[in-house]
C-alpha cells in the first residue's frame, strides 16, 4: 500500500521525533508504516536543515523539499501476494514451515523480502482472530475524546421546549483524570472548542489525541490511515501534537474513555436528572462541581484519587500550552478578479492582493478576525477580517504603480501637482473638484487639465487657465480648446475679456435707463 503523506503528516512525524519517540513508535501513532518513517527521516536528515528548521518552514516550502511519494514497489510486491496464495492452500499439510517456504520465495524472486517482512505481510493478508489486549498507557502520551451517547437537555425561556445538547467527554489514560463538557452538536468548531477547552483544564497537551471516528474529526476513516479534517489538523498543529483516530473494530483502543462516559452517566447525569437548566452556561457550572467531586474519588485499589494520579504523575509530561488560543479557520476558493481582488463571499466583501496574482485561483483561509489569502499553499495577503457589507480592503504593497497613485488622490494631491505649473492651474484644478458631488470625476478633470502642460507648456497652461477662469468658462474641454486654437496668445479676442465694456460703441440714438421711468 502506498503512503502519501502532506506537509501537516510531514511536520506531525517531526513534532513525534523531537518528543522522543523512535520510527517504529512514530509510524504507530500515525498510522503508517515503519518504512514510511524510515524514508522521510532519512531524506529530513539529508536535507541539510535542523528538525526545528524543517518545523518552522510554511507547507508549500516543506512539500518543495519533500514531494509526496510511494514507498511501496508494486511488482515486488504483487510478487509476494501471488506466492502467499499458492503457499496458503498447503498451509495445513502436515510438516508445513514458513522457513521452507520462505527459502522457497527468496530462491525464486531476483528482489525477495526479509524474513520478518516475508511474516509481517503474510499475517496482514491472513490475520487471525486475536483475543483483546490490555493497552498500558504511558503518562502524558494521549488524551482520549468521545461524545456520549445519551444527551442531555436545555429548556428554551420563551417556549419552554426542551433542546438536547451533546456531552462531550475526554480522559487521560494514565491518571485516568476526566473532563466533561456540554455543547451544542458534534460539528466541527464545538469539537474543536470542547479539546481546546480540555487542553486548557488539564493545563497542558499530550503527545496526542485519540479520537472516535467522528464525522467532524475524520473526513475518511480507515483502519490503518485515516484522513483527518483539515481544520482539527490544523488544531493540532497550533497545540504541537497530533490526531491519531482510535482503530475501526478495536473496541481495547476506546475502552477507558467509554468507560469515563459509562460513568459519567452515574456521577453527573444522575444527580442532574431533577435539575431544569436555561442555558448550557449553567448547565456547565453544575457539571463542573459534579466533575471535581468526582475526580476526587479515591481509586479502591491505588488509593488515590484521579485528581492525586494527574498531579503526582502525568501532568510533568504534558507539554506547556501555546501562548494564544487556536482560532478556528474556514475555508473558501475565489478568484483574483482584474482589479486586483478577491471576492470574500461570506461577508460579500473584497480583499486586495499582489497584482501579480491577478487571474490566479487561491484559497482563502479565514477565522473572526483575520482573512488570509494563499496560491499553491503560499500566504500571499493577509488583511484584518471586517465585516462591512461590500467595502473594499486594500494593502497598499498590493497595487501596482498605477494603482497607487490612484488610490492616493486627493484634493491636496492634486493642489501639490498644480502648484509647479502656475497659480491660475491651481484655481481652475481647485474650482473644478469643488463643482462636482463625486470626487473621482473631479480629480479624473483635473489630471486632464494638468497633464496638457506636455504638449503645450507650463506657461501656456497658466495662460489658458487664467482666461478661462476671467470668462467664467474653467472646464477640461475648455481649456483643451483656448490652447488647441491658440487663443490664450490672441490679444484682440482676450482684449474683449479683459475689457469691462460692451461691444456696441456708444452714440446718441441709444437710449438710457432714464428714458424708461
Amino acid at each position: 500500500m502506498a503512503n502519501t503523506l502532506d506537509p501537516m503528516d510531514l511536520k506531525q512525524i517531526i513534532t513525534l521525533h523531537l518528543d522522543g519517540y523512535g520510527n517504529r513508535k512514530i509510524g504507530t501513532a500515525l498510522g503508517i508504516s515503519r518504512n514510511t518513517v524510515n524514508t522521510y527521516m532519512r531524506s529530513f536528515k539529508g536535507s541539510g536543515h535542523t528538525f526545528k528548521e524543517l518545523l518552522s518552514f510554511d507547507n508549500a516550502r516543506l512539500e518543495a523539499l519533500f514531494t509526496s511519494r510511494t514507498t511501496i514497489d508494486n511488482t515486488r510486491y504483487d510478487e509476494l501476494m501471488r506466492y502467499f496464495e499458492g503457499m496458503n492452500k498447503a498451509r495445513d499439510h502436515p510438516g508445513f514451515t514458513f522457513l521452507y517456504h520462505y527459502g522457497e520465495y527468496s530462491s525464486r524472486s531476483k528482489e525477495p523480502y526479509g524474513y520478518t517482512q516475508f511474516m509481517e505481510h503474510y499475517r496482514r493478508k491472513y490475520a487471525k482472530i486475536k483475543g483483546s489486549m490490555k493497552l498500558e498507557h504511558e503518562a502524558g502520551k494521549e488524551m482520549f475524546i468521545d461524545y456520549a451517547g445519551k444527551k442531555l437537555h436545555i429548556v428554551d425561556r420563551d417556549t419552554g421546549e426542551l433542546v438536547p445538547v451533546e456531552v462531550f467527554t475526554a480522559i487521560l489514560p494514565s491518571s485516568q483524570y476526566t473532563y466533561v463538557e456540554a455543547c451544542r452538536s458534534q460539528k466541527r468548531e464545538d469539537l474543536i472548542g470542547c479539546c481546546e477547552n480540555a487542553l486548557h483544564f488539564y493545563g497542558g497537551v499530550p503527545k496526542a489525541i485519540v479520537s472516535d471516528n467522528l464525522k467532524s474529526a475524520v473526513t475518511r476513516s480507515n483502519r490503518y490511515e485515516a484522513q483527518i479534517n483539515r481544520s482539527f489538523k490544523d488544531f493540532a498543529r497550533h497545540y504541537n501534537c497530533v490526531i491519531n483516530p482510535a482503530r475501526g473494530y478495536s473496541p481495547q483502543d476506546k475502552a477507558l474513555v467509554e468507560n469515563a462516559v459509562h460513568l459519567a452517566y452515574q456521577r453527573i447525569y444522575y444527580p442532574l436528572r431533577e435539575m431544569t437548566f436555561f442555558s448550557l452556561e449553567d448547565l456547565n457550572k453544575e457539571i463542573k462541581r459534579l466533575l471535581e467531586r468526582y475526580n476526587d474519588l479515591l481509586f479502591k485499589r491505588k488509593e488515590a484519587s484521579r485528581l492525586e494520579l494527574f498531579q503526582s504523575v502525568e501532568r510533568e509530561y504534558l507539554k506547556p500550552l501555546p501562548a494564544t488560543r487556536y482560532e478556528l479557520k474556514e475555508y473558501r476558493r475565489a478568484k483574483v478578479q482584474k482589479i486586483g481582488y478577491v471576492y470574500f463571499s461570506p461577508d460579500k466583501t473584497y480583499y486586495s492582493v499582489p497584482y501579480r496574482y491577478i487571474g490566479r485561483e487561491t484559497v482563502i483561509h479565514y477565522t473572526k478576525n483575520m482573512v488570509e489569502v494563499y496560491y499553491n499553499s503560499q500566504r500571499i495577503a493577509l488583511h484584518p477580517r471586517n465585516g462591512s457589507k461590500g467595502s473594499y480592503n486594500t494593502n497598499k504593497d498590493h497595487l501596482s504603480s498605477t494603482h497607487k497613485q490612484y488610490s492616493d488622490w486627493s484634493p491636496e494631491f492634486f493642489r501639490n501637482k498644480a502648484t509647479p505649473h502656475g497659480s491660475h492651474v491651481v484655481a481652475c484644478v481647485g474650482q473644478i473638484i469643488a463643482g462636482v458631488d463625486y470626487p473621482e470625476i473631479g480629480y479624473k478633470r483635473a489630471m486632464g487639465i494638468i497633464q496638457l502642460h506636455r504638449s503645450y507648456g507650463s506657461g501656456r497652461l497658466d495662460n489658458a487657465c487664467k482666461r478661462a477662469l476671467q470668462a467664467d468658462a474653467v472646464s477640461y474641454k475648455r481649456i483643451q480648446n483656448i490652447l488647441k486654437n491658440n487663443l490664450d496668445q490672441s490679444s484682440l479676442f482676450f482684449q474683449d475679456l479683459e475689457d469691462d465694456k460692451s461691444h456696441i460703441p456708444e452714440h446718441q440714438n441709444i437710449r438710457g435707463a432714464s428714458n424708461y421711468r
